[in-house]
C-alpha cells in the first residue's frame, strides 16, 4: 500500500503544488485547511506522514504538532513543518515541539520529495519502494545507482532524477514544464530546451547498440517512459 500523507494547510495554491507532486510520486493524499479538519481526518484515518503549515487560522501549527504529540496514536507519526519563517530560533522552536524535520516556504518540490522518503523510511521503511525495475533496466534509490542488464549505467546527478521521475510513473506523458517543475524545482529558472538536452544525455547513456530505447517522445506533449518497455511482444 503507498504511503498516505496529510497535507495540513491553508493557502490552497500551496495545497493543489503539493497534492500533484505526491501523487505524481505515488503517495496517497488527504487534505486539510484547519486544526479541526486535521484531526477528523486523523481519527477517520491515520496518516503516515503529515505536512503541517505553522500558520493555520484558530489553532496554529506549533499548536497542534503538540497535540499530535500528547496523543498516543500520533505522537510517532512523522511531522514536516511547513513554514515562511526561516530564523534560526523559529526552526528550533518548531523542531522541540516535536516535529521531525522543517522546510521554509517557498521551497524546492524535489528537496521536500526527498525528505518526505527519508522520514519514511526511518519510520516505515516498507512504504517506500527502494528499487524500481523496468524492463533490464533497474534504478536503486537507496545506492543511486542504475543497471541496465549486466553493465552499470553512469549517470549525473541530474539525469538520476529524470529517469527517477520518469519510471515512477510508466506510461505517463510529462510535458518539459512538468519536469522542470518536478526534476529541477520551481525555484530554479532553466529553460525548458535544457528538458530536450537532458532526455538526449539520458538516452545516450541508458541505450547501446541496439538496446530498444525506453524513453518515448510524444510529440507536441512531452516525454514518457515506455509502460511497454522489457514486454515480450
Amino acid at each position: 500500500m503507498p504511503a498516505t500523507i496529510l497535507v495540513v494547510e491553508d493557502e490552497a495554491d500551496i495545497t493543489i503544488l503539493l497534492r500533484y507532486n505526491l501523487e505524481a510520486e505515488g503517495f496517497r493524499v488527504a487534505t486539510a485547511e484547519t486544526g479541526d479538519e486535521a484531526i477528523q481526518h486523523i481519527q477517520e484515518k491515520l496518516p503516515d506522514l503529515i505536512l503541517l503549515d505553522w500558520m493555520l487560522p484558530e489553532v496554529s501549527g506549533i499548536e497542534l504538532c503538540r497535540r499530535f504529540r500528547a496523543r498516543e496514536e500520533t505522537a510517532r507519526v512523522p511531522i514536516i513543518m511547513l513554514t515562511a519563517r526561516g530564523e534560526e530560533e523559529e526552526r528550533v522552536r518548531g523542531l522541540t515541539t516535536g516535529a521531525d524535520d522543517y522546510i521554509v516556504k517557498p521551497f524546492s518540490v524535489p528537496e521536500l520529495i526527498a525528505r518526505i522518503h527519508a522520514l519514511l523510511r526511518r519510520a516505515s521503511p516498507n512504504l517506500v519502494t527502494a528499487a524500481l525495475k523496468l524492463g533490464d533496466l533497474e534504478l536503486d534509490r537507496t545506492t543511486h545507482r542504475v543497471r541496465r542488464g549486466n553493465r552499470d549505467v553512469h549517470l549525473g546527478p541530474t539525469e538520476y532524477r529524470l529517469l527517477e521521475y520518469l519510471m515512477r510513473h510508466p506510461g505517463r506523458v510529462y510535458s518539459r514544464e512538468q519536469l522542470l517543475d518536478g526534476v529541477w524545482g520551481n525555484d530554479v529558472y532553466v529553460d525548458e530546451r535544457t528538458v530536450d538536452v537532458h532526455i538526449g544525455r539520458l538516452r545516450r547513456a541508458i541505450n547501446r547498440g541496439r538496446d530498444p530505447d525506453p524513453i518515448r517522445t510524444v510529440r507536441g506533449a512531452g516525454y514518457a517512459f515506455d509502460e511497454r518497455f522489457g514486454q515480450v511482444a
